[in-house]
């Protein structure tokens, strides 16, 4: 699906976004005493960070809930009466999106840019990341050794032929992730490498990242991309079949080179039309303050975005590699090529 294609419908769904409740209804004016939330992540343990800031602060959180496209069109359509005061969504290239269209505001804080590295926020301060996930590879231990996919170009290599899962290619994550590859490569390697992945496919591109990982463990093949918090939850969780999956099927974390994996975050920003705007500085500085970060990590399996919040368990044990170094703000911008480039090879 095309970028378009998704604005249309998005701009398709805007008039069913409802709040999950009369209390979450956002406020079109300014009220010392709410932030209006628009959020693209749908996450029970987010609802009781909105408790906790509430507790603490005596600000009400009003939620608006849709996926970040939805939630682009919905304040596009609002204008500058739009009651937004903070947008969160995951990938830096969502967060992009949102940003390239003039919906979010610089933000100058001591708090944020002393909690989150420079590679992990807008370098304007537009929009801060509070957690981090890992694009890497689950492979099969019995077919597979760790050292076949210790960089991002084994993934496309010849060995892997017929051997790889993955996701479709308008999925933000693979985007984020060929547009990294671009700006670490240049277009002629990048496209290489996606040919690569195309022709190492073992079946077309279906499902979410954890169904990657149970098609390795079910031997349709013997790698797949994933995120790192999706192979954690399963490791962790209550599915007795998905744990045992995970005693088959490992984790890799590839080198893009030699610098280490590629990361990206789940990050937040102030909408350019806040009527709230000191409320949703606050309510970012909260979500990037250790107590949260340790919380969505321990709750979502995602890593702090800090380095000097350590990773909580069952995280922790995942939490030995070295991350690459660059901006995740390169992303966005990287991204339309990145799905030209994907869907001319035939990554559908």
């Amino acid at each position: 699906m095309t970028h378009s294609r998704i604005f249309l419908a998005a701009l398709a769904g805007v008039l069913a976004l409802t709040a999950c409740s009369e209390r979450e209804e956002a406020s079109a004016g300014g009220d010392a005493g709410v932030v209006n939330l628009y959020t693209a992540r749908h996450y029970d343990s987010d609802l009781i960070l909105y408790e906790r800031f509430t507790e603490q602060t005596g600000i009400r959180v009003n939620r608006i809930e849709g996926n970040a496209d939805q939630l682009l069109a919905r304040m596009q359509a609002e204008g500058e009466a739009s009651p937004a005061d903070v947008f969160i969504t995951a990938d830096a290239g969502a967060l992009w999106r949102v940003q390239n269209a003039g919906l979010l505001q610089p933000v100058q804080s001591e708090a944020l840019s002393t909690a989150i590295p420079a590679n992990l926020r807008d370098p304007e301060g537009r929009w801060f990341g509070f957690s981090r996930r890992a694009r890497i590879v689950a492979y099969d231990q019995a077919r597979v050794q760790p050292a076949d996919v210790d960089t991002y170009e084994e993934i496309a290599s010849p060995r892997f032929r017929g051997q790889l899962c993955v996701r479709s290619a308008d999925s933000v994550y693979n985007l984020s992730l060929v547009g990294a590859l671009i700006e670490a490569w240049g277009p002629d390697r990048a496209r290489q490498w996606v040919e690569g992945v195309v022709a190492n496919m073992a079946r077309p591109p279906e499902g979410g990242d954890r169904d990657q990982i149970r098609a390795v463990g079910a031997g349709v093949c013997q790698i797949a991309l994933t995120n790192s918090y999706y192979y954690i939850r399963l490791a962790s969780g209550d599915d007795a079949a998905d744990r045992e999956i995970t005693t088959r099927v490992k984790l890799a974390f590839p080198s893009l080179d030699g610098q280490g994996a590629h990361v990206n975050i789940s990050g937040a920003g102030v909408a350019a039309n806040a009527p709230n705007r000191a409320n949703a500085i606050r309510f970012l500085e909260y979500l990037t303050s250790a107590e949260v970060q340790t919380h969505v990590s321990q709750n979502n399996n995602e890593y702090p975005a800090s380095p000097n919040v350590p990773a909580p368990a069952p995280v922790d044990a995942y939490a030995d590699f070295q991350a690459h170094p660059m901006p995740v703000s390169a992303y966005g911008p990287r991204q339309a090529e990145a799905l030209a480039m994907m869907s001319a090879a035939g990554w559908r």
